[in-house]
Formats: C-alpha cells, sequence, structure tokens
C-alpha cells in the first residue's frame, strides 16, 4: 500500500514538474524599452528565419518542436512592437501602428498556420504540414511588403 502512494505521489510530482517545464518553455518577457523591443524582436525574426528555413526537411517531434516555437514566436509579435518603437536600427514603419488591428491580423494567421502545422506534423500528414509552412512563409512576406522598410 505504501509502495502504490508512493508510486501515485511520484507520477503527480512529475507530471507537475512537466507541467512547469513546458510552460517555462515559452517564459517571455515583454520589452521594457524601445530598444529592447527591437533587439528582441529582431532576434525573434531571426529566428523564425533559421527555422522557417529547417522546418521543411523536419518530421515528428523535431517538425511538432519548430512549429511549436514558430507558434509562441508568433504570438509574441504585437508585443514587440509598442508604440514608439522606432529607434536606432529598426525597419519598422509608422504604419504598423496606423493600422495594428491588421499588423496583429497577419500574425494570427501566423499562429493558426502554426496551430495546423502542428497538428498536421503530430499525424504525420506531410501535405499538411508543407501547406502550413507556405501559409507561414507567406505571412513573412505580407507582413514585410507592408510594415517594413
Amino acid at each position: 500500500m505504501i509502495s502504490t502512494k508512493f508510486s501515485v505521489l511520484a507520477v503527480a510530482g512529475l507530471l507537475a514538474i512537466g507541467t512547469v517545464a513546458a510552460m517555462a518553455q515559452d517564459a517571455f518577457t515583454p520589452p521594457a524599452t524601445p530598444e529592447e523591443a527591437v533587439t528582441q524582436r529582431q532576434a525573434l525574426m531571426r529566428e523564425d528565419g533559421g527555422i522557417l528555413r529547417q522546418a521543411g526537411n523536419l518530421t515528428g517531434a523535431e517538425a511538432v518542436a519548430a512549429l511549436t516555437k514558430l507558434r509562441d514566436n508568433y504570438s509574441h509579435i504585437p508585443a514587440l512592437f509598442p508604440e514608439g518603437s522606432i529607434v536606432g536600427e529598426s525597419e519598422a514603419l509608422p504604419a504598423i501602428w496606423e493600422n495594428f488591428d491588421a499588423f496583429t491580423a497577419i500574425t494570427e494567421v501566423g499562429v493558426a498556420a502554426a496551430e495546423s502545422g502542428i497538428a498536421a506534423a503530430e499525424a504525420g500528414d506531410a501535405a499538411a504540414y508543407a501547406a502550413a509552412l507556405q501559409t507561414i512563409g507567406g505571412t513573412c512576406g505580407q507582413c514585410h511588403q507592408q510594415f517594413r522598410s
């Protein structure tokens, strides 16, 4: 009986640790200054570009991990563009804040496509996974054409 209780507690503890670790993986801290916003968003965009360049060659858990990171990154993009953050080496155009709803709509399409890609990768559906990647890449281009100098 003691062994069974210990096993149940051990499993519960491991599940709790796993949940905390999963939540901590996407620990996001919004930028405190305009300069920090520029630095964070440029790093995020470079990371996303690198992931997208490799993602077409991934399958299974690696594909899921790549699209999970893209989904998380896309969900943080609006927070990385606080008003007044065209400083330093920023390539952001004022059009972002003039039409913030259109800007965030593009990121929402990216989040949804990443979610679809995650489901496709988990199901082993290569065609749906490729379509999700194409949609995500399209959102990058669309955003850069409208909102980047």
